[in-house]
């Protein structure tokens, strides 16, 4: 049975996320590499890290875990982190870069 909400959906909860040290959420700061909803409506989220050692290394996914899992019709929530390809600032939205002063 297909999940009873979106892709969309899942990015509007990614969008309320941010990166403690940066005014941006996680979305338009690049972070999420994929979203992908299982037929069991289980979302499962690639996502990275600006670096290896993060302060919210341990806070951010658990975080993402929880919000998204929350989603009405969710079974659940997993996060991967990964660091490949490596972050950069070129990953950030115009959104993003505005907002920081980059563009």
């Amino acid at each position: 049975m297909p999940a009873s909400f979106t892709q969309a959906t899942v990015v509007s909860v990614l969008k309320t996320v941010h990166d403690p040290e940066i005014p941006v959420d996680i979305y338009e700061l690049g972070l999420i590499y994929e979203v992908k909803i299982s037929g069991d409506s289980f979302v499962h989220i690639e996502m990275t890290l600006t670096s290896p050692n993060c302060p919210v290394a341990e806070s951010l996914p658990a975080e993402v875990e929880e919000k998204v899992g929350n989603i009405e019709g969710a079974t659940g929530a997993k996060v991967n982190i990964v660091f490949d390809p490596p972050w950069t600032q070129d990953m950030m939205s115009e959104e993003a870069k505005l907002e920081l002063g980059f563009l």
